[in-house]
């Protein structure tokens, strides 16, 4: 019985790691969607009998016809930036990703403790060991996120590590990070949450504050638009 444990989180870890490794490869990715293994097929159908199948982390995106799709067991589809994710693997790459993320914050806030600075402080985090822990932290909690959206503590942990380091491109990220998760759940409060936090983060400190407003309210048009669509 313990073997088999081992084999499944061994499995669920595999899945996790071809999961960030698509999310690397493609920063671009704009939508994500959970899809019945069933689909697959009808996705490959729709871009002319050819599919970008991410099954074994291959960075140059292996094209495979529609017999050999059928052949597969396939996980993941990641094609014009958009993302689909198989139903059949939500279950354990969550487990996966809530464990990596909470391994990976304890380790992360025991570190910076040792600094002796209060939480919400700004530290000088250049070392080897904390900017590889912050990597972790911000590789698993993206994951979580995209796979549990109102998970609260990875939310926060990416407000710590973020307004820590006080960098633009990182704020921005979240808002793109945000607006993934919107993608598949566009009523998530939390996520909304995180959007009004960086906006208020960067405002007064960012000569594109206006743009990102701008952007923003595109977004919620866009939203509005979709549901209005589903409604009618």
């Amino acid at each position: 019985m313990m073997r088999e444990n081992t084999c499944t989180e061994e499995k669920a870890m595999d899945l996790l790691n071809q999961l960030e490794f698509i999310l690397e490869s493609d920063p671009l990715i704009d939508e994500v969607g959970f899809i019945h293994p069933s689909q697959f097929v009808t996705l490959s159908e729709e871009v002319d009998g050819s599919y970008t199948l991410s099954e074994h982390g291959n960075s140059n995106h292996e094209m495979f016809d529609v017999n050999a799709l059928e052949q597969k067991n396939t996980k993941f589809w990641n094609r014009d930036h958009k993302l689909g994710i198989s139903t059949q693997v939500l279950l354990p790459l969550f487990g996966a990703a809530k464990d990596s993320f909470g391994a990976a914050i304890r380790q992360y806030k025991t570190f910076t403790s040792l600094s002796g600075k209060p939480e919400g402080q700004d530290i000088s985090c250049c070392s080897s060991p904390c900017v590889s822990l912050e990597s972790e932290v911000m590789k698993h909690s993206r994951s979580l996120l995209l796979l549990s959206c109102d998970f609260g503590t990875a939310w926060n942990s990416r407000k710590l590590i973020v307004s820590r380091k006080q960098q633009l491109s990182l704020f921005i990220n979240e808002l793109l990070l945000s607006e993934l998760v919107l993608s598949y759940s566009p009523k998530s409060e939390q996520a909304w949450t995180h959007r009004r936090w960086v906006i208020k983060m960067i405002a007064g400190k960012c000569s594109t504050l206006e743009d990102i407003i701008a952007k923003e309210s595109e977004l919620v048009e866009k939203i509005a638009e979709v549901y209005f669509q589903l409604r009618h």
